[in-house]
């Protein structure tokens, strides 16, 4: 009996924990109502792409180490060496965020991080990814069936 219970406590912690993941629709309708269409030069498409090859749509994903020390978070994949803060060491904190709220189901802050990085760093040329897989392509298929 006593071992049910833990197997019970272990699958309800493990379920807590579990990743989000949003499928582009869903994503989509959150970065139109976060007026991300536009924004800077960058369309849906955009984010969408970003999004996939940066965390697969996993709203808690967290990277290894970058070479610049930091490591990117949330279904964008912020860079703790630049956008937000760790609490560990000297870093630039550009979203004025804890990193660790990149990395929960809630996207609205990332977002507004996303933003700012939008603006102040050349739009999404801040992110390798979206350079190497998104950028110069044609991106409708990332919103494509998808209303908004």
């Amino acid at each position: 009996m006593k071992n049910q219970g833990f197997v019970a406590f272990l699958l309800l912690l493990i379920s807590v924990n579990e990743a989000k993941r949003l499928d582009r629709c869903e994503l989509t309708w959150f970065l139109k109502k976060g007026d991300m269409d536009g924004y800077y030069g960058t369309t849906i498409g955009d984010w969408i792409c970003l999004a996939f090859y940066g965390s697969r749509f996993n709203t808690k994903s967290l990277g290894g180490r970058n070479p610049d020390g930091g490591r990117n978070y949330g279904i964008f994949q912020i860079n703790s060496r630049w956008w937000c803060s760790t609490q560990k060491g000297r870093k630039s904190n550009g979203c004025n965020a804890y990193c660790g709220d990149f990395i929960d189901d809630d996207i609205r802050d990332d977002i507004a991080c996303v933003k700012i990085i939008a603006r102040e760093a050349s739009g999404l040329d801040a992110w390798y990814l979206w350079r190497r897989n998104c950028k110069g392509k044609n991106l409708s298929r990332w919103t494509r069936g998808c209303e908004f």
